[in-house]
């Protein structure tokens, strides 16, 4: 019993030495690093305050944000960028290769435009534009299309 209890009361100074000794010292350093987190967070909102109403022209806020968010990602690595909603969905469309005015998903092919789907109730749609067409050139007011070998016209 005499052998239980002193092991015990060397696991319990054992305990407290690391918790003091180790744990403490490594609470401290991570509680250091969030108050400078927030601290330059501070400092952010410092700098944005006084731009914003001292700067020597009138400067949209959004735009300030959205410039500190692209720098802080552009910082990461070249290839790390921010996109506005509008830019994004600018992108989107171009990569989609959709075209809602002229009711149109496109890809390209050998170098021409060609038609992957048109879209129902639109001027494609209603031009007889069809699924695989071609499209090899565009003017103001006519634009040739050649039509798939699969559908005669």
């Amino acid at each position: 019993m005499k052998k239980f209890v002193m092991a015990a009361v060397a696991g319990t100074v054992a305990g407290v030495v690391a918790t003091t000794q180790i744990a403490g010292p490594l609470l401290a350093q991570e509680a250091e690093k969030t108050t400078n987190v927030y601290e330059q967070l501070d400092l952010f909102g410092d700098i944005f305050e006084r731009i914003r109403a001292q700067y020597v022209e009138d400067v949209d806020p959004g735009d300030l944000i959205e410039a500190a968010i692209n720098g802080m990602l552009t910082s990461l690595d070249p290839h790390s960028s921010y996109l506005s909603p509008k830019d994004a969905e600018k992108m989107r469309e171009q990569t989609r290769g959709e075209f809602g005015g002229l009711g149109i998903e496109v890809t390209q092919e050998e170098g021409f435009v060609k038609v992957v789907s048109p879209i129902d109730g639109t001027p494609a749609a209603e031009a007889g534009i069809e699924a695989g067409d071609f499209i090899t050139m565009s003017m103001a007011k006519a634009c040739w299309v050649l039509a798939s070998t699969t559908r005669s016209r």
